[in-house]
């Protein structure tokens, strides 16, 4: 089967559009206080809490609470949205001021104390809560839940047929593939999902598809979904068969035998033409589908795993030269791999326990070469408290070994696997393992790490590898799925589940540079992984406790009110809401931008 050309709109790949190249979320923060200071003589203080994105020295603000009267335990009702990027580390500062003017003019305001932490701490922990501390005492504290916005998450997944669809060929039949088009406010359409193409026929049966309803119509059940049925020819120029036209609201609703007529605009209406064949639904299921998001909320943890490459092809430590030299004006390769992959995930690991091990060393006392070892020197316990741990386990061991080798990797990737295995046993979402390998070269075990690789495919973990050094790593790109599935014989992997990139790449980017590439495909693998094995959260997802009803504006009610306006009307109100929305999005961001035109100097 073959795959049609990439239009312009979507890339090539079977399936239709691959996913972006990072996962970006929209959340709203909601934020309270407790036993904030009284700063009023004859009232109590009027608190608002302003939001602060921290970069280096400087802060900017991104949004502002509304201020409350005459409170020292607020909960405030305008939530802050954030763009929230797995892959970063995302630091924000949580100000709360005591307003004494109308204006909230902040420059006026007497400061009652602050909170900085990372987004990634926020909406790991459900519900965060953190003392409020100004000129190094604590006055009160701040809690902050984080809710994704974009509604309940589903998939699609169904296999179609289609049944005497027109001939297009001259000297064959018609080479029929479908494409899937969400509508847009403007009333053009743009493309969501492709099937493969079917050579040569006009009953073709396509393979089973699976497509995420955010991608599809932004899980709107009225949005209109078209789905046209082409003939593929090799210069690109397909031919239309015909379409038809559906809803997420339809989908949710047929059943298997369900038939929709192909219809070709340019013969509709044409005396005889009665339609350009059929579309057959031969199974269908829309099932719901959990975030990466709402995993970790629910209480889902990343492990984090490390392994080091002490090999002797990385040069003597005590050489300027070698890529494990400690005594440089700036950390080695490794240091900087571990620390920037590192200060990401340990944001999602509660007990900040981190195994760490090393492979191709010789060990005393016996000095026999050991494929794997515990960097603090404990088999029992390799564990390591927090990054400084596993980095003070590193160069601690460093000055203990002695570099040798082969590079075997297998080893520890198959321990790893076995973690894996023992936490899939809990028939829960409740663990996922991250290994993190350094190596300066191409691996000696490369068939053998090819199996073992194979095999953790079918388990809840990741693998990033880091080439260090000036290596040729053309061999470990064939590690990395993204273009073929990883296979050796008749074995072949289950998912892509490894992110291979030389260090070197990254040589003159920040730390942050190499983590967002190295991460970017993780949120997807974790919840792909446990959706398909239809495993929900562990727990409870946090939901933002509602503010008390004398807080509530009437423009709450009014939208209230308009959404079952829109629920009642079919199609067109749909939009109407869905314009309504996008204008009220624009409303504040122009309303961002008058804030931050008297607020977002960098200080």
């Amino acid at each position: 089967m073959q795959q049609p050309p990439p239009y312009a709109c979507a890339p090539p790949g079977p399936g239709g559009p691959p996913p972006p190249a990072a996962m970006v979320s929209k959340v709203d923060l909601t934020i309270s206080c407790e036993g904030l200071k009284d700063l009023d003589v004859f009232s109590k203080s009027d608190p608002i809490c302003v939001v602060y994105s921290l970069e280096g020295n400087r802060r900017r603000e991104i949004g502002r609470t509304e201020r409350i009267s005459d409170s020292l335990n607020p909960k405030f009702q305008k939530q802050i949205t954030v763009d929230y990027r797995f892959e970063e580390v995302q630091k924000l500062g949580f100000y709360v001021f005591d307003i004494d003017d109308g204006n909230n003019d902040i420059n006026k305001a007497d400061f009652l104390g602050k909170c900085d932490c990372n987004l990634g701490q926020i909406v790991s922990a459900g519900n965060f809560k953190q003392p409020l501390s100004h000129d190094g005492r604590n006055f009160g504290s701040i809690a902050i839940q984080a809710q994704e916005q974009g509604g309940i998450q589903k998939s699609i997944k169904m296999t179609l047929r289609g049944v005497k669809l027109d001939k297009k060929d001259f000297f064959g039949k018609s080479d029929p593939f479908l494409e899937f088009h969400r509508q847009l406010l403007d009333g053009s359409y743009a493309l969501a999902h492709r099937t493969e193409v079917i050579k040569n026929t006009l009953n073709p049966k396509w393979k089973p598809m699976k497509i995420n309803t955010r991608r599809l119509c932004d899980n709107n059940p009225d949005t209109v979904i078209k789905v046209q049925c082409h003939d593929w020819d090799s210069d690109g120029t397909h031919d239309l068969i015909g379409e038809f036209y559906t809803t997420l609201a339809e989908f949710e609703q047929i059943r298997p035998g369900k038939t929709f007529e192909v219809e070709n605009p340019k013969k509709k209406g044409k005396r005889g033409y009665r339609n350009s064949g059929e579309i057959v639904v031969e199974q269908i299921s829309v099932e719901r589908e959990y975030t990466f998001l709402e995993y970790i909320q629910g209480g889902c943890l990343l492990n984090f795993v490390v392994g080091i490459d002490f090999t002797g092809s990385n040069g003597d430590p005590r050489d300027p030269s070698s890529l494990h030299y400690l005594g440089g004006s700036s950390p080695n390769q490794y240091t900087q791999a571990i620390t920037a992959v590192g200060n990401v995930i340990q944001d999602y690991d509660s007990d900040q326990l981190y195994p760490a091990f090393g492979f191709g060393a010789r060990l005393p006392p016996t000095w026999q070469v050991s494929h794997q070892f515990s960097l603090n020197g404990n088999p029992q316990d390799p564990n390591c408290q927090g990054i400084p741990g596993i980095l003070g386990a590193y160069h601690q061991c460093i000055n203990s070994v002695q570099l040798y080798g082969p590079t075997n990797a297998s080893p520890i990737i198959g321990n790893v696997a076995k973690m894996a295995r023992e936490a899939l046993h809990q028939q829960q979402a409740k663990d996922y393992y991250i290994l993190l390998l350094i190596t300066d070269g191409i691996l000696t075990d490369m068939d053998q790490t090819i199996h073992m690789i194979i095999e953790a495919s079918e388990l809840p973990m990741s693998i990033i590898i880091i080439g260090v050094g000036n290596a040729d790593f053309d061999d470990m790109e064939r590690l990395d799925g993204d273009d073929e599935v990883l296979s050796i014989g008749t074995r072949k992997a289950k998912r892509d589940i490894v992110q291979f990139v030389p260090f070197r790449d990254f040589k003159n980017a920040t730390p942050a540079r190499l983590a967002a590439c190295v991460l970017d495909e993780l949120p997807g693998q974790v919840s792909d992984y446990f959706n398909s094995k239809g495993m929900e959260p562990p727990g409870d997802i946090p939901q933002a406790e509602p503010p008390p009803s004398y807080y509530r504006s009437t423009s709450m009610s009014m939208s209230s009110r308009r959404g079952s306006i829109a629920s009642q009307t079919g199609y067109q109100p749909s939009r109407q809401g869905s314009i309504a929305s996008q204008q009220g999005f624009m409303a504040s961001r122009q309303g961002s931008v008058v804030s931050r035109s008297a607020n977002s100097r960098l200080i």
